[in-house]
């Protein structure tokens, strides 16, 4: 069983910053990309940023130079610090890891539950 565990959404103004964290365990033999997704109301969902096991990352068109991805392999956790929130940042903010379950090499992506980020004065 693999369980991701999000945490640090919330409300923030336009201009504000938040940090989520996004915490995998359980039976993992390793961890290759990760990522943060967000949907809001009546749109897809999209991938917000990814990172490689070796750290490479990429980004939203819409959030490049404000977001930054992180990750802590040793903790099996991925951080995304936002930066110069906007209201069109409001959604629902869904962690994703790409686990490695036995030595075979098998992947199988695990996502969160999802956590609120509401930008709103």
């Amino acid at each position: 069983q693999v369980q991701l565990v999000e945490s640090g959404g919330g409300l923030v103004q336009p201009g504000g910053s938040l940090r989520l964290s996004c915490a995998a365990s359980g039976s993992i033999f390793n961890i290759n990309a990760m990522g943060w997704y967000r949907q809001a109301p009546g749109k897809q969902r999209e991938l917000v940023a990814g990172i490689t096991s070796g750290g490479s990352t990429n980004y939203a068109d819409s959030v490049k130079g404000r977001f930054t991805i992180s990750r802590d392999n040793a903790e099996n956790t991925v951080y995304l610090q936002m930066n110069s929130l906007k209201p069109e940042d409001t959604a629902v903010y869904y962690c994703n890891a790409e686990v490695v379950l036995d030595v075979y090499g098998y992947e199988y992506a695990y996502w969160g539950q999802g956590t609120q980020v509401t930008v709103s004065s």
